[in-house]
């Protein structure tokens, strides 16, 4: 798999913003992407050295439509926490 298809996309909230202080990053990452094969796409892509990788798999929830259907559902998506070694940055998502 190529490593920008393992990392979709960078997870901007409130508590990704206040994690970013002790040196951990959220992101969003394909469903069948190991601990492993994220580690080595974040060395790639920002250049920074990964201490640790916590993942996650996040269930989709229920919305509620009008009409027939009553309720749709989104999809499971799986997120990763990456913890940085000590002192480094990830400059492009600090902005």
């Amino acid at each position: 798999m190529n490593i920008y298809e393992i990392i979709v996309r960078p997870l901007e909230t409130e508590k990704s913003y206040l994690l970013r202080e002790e040196g951990q990053y959220a992101f969003i990452v394909n469903m069948s992407a190991n601990k492993l094969e994220i580690k080595r796409a974040i060395e790639e892509i920002y250049g920074v050295d990964v201490d640790r990788v916590r993942t996650m798999v996040v269930p989709g929830k229920a919305n509620k439509m009008r009409g027939r259907r009553q309720v749709a559902r989104r999809a499971p998506w799986k997120k990763a926490l990456v913890s940085l070694a000590s002192g480094q940055r990830i400059e492009a998502l600090e902005a």
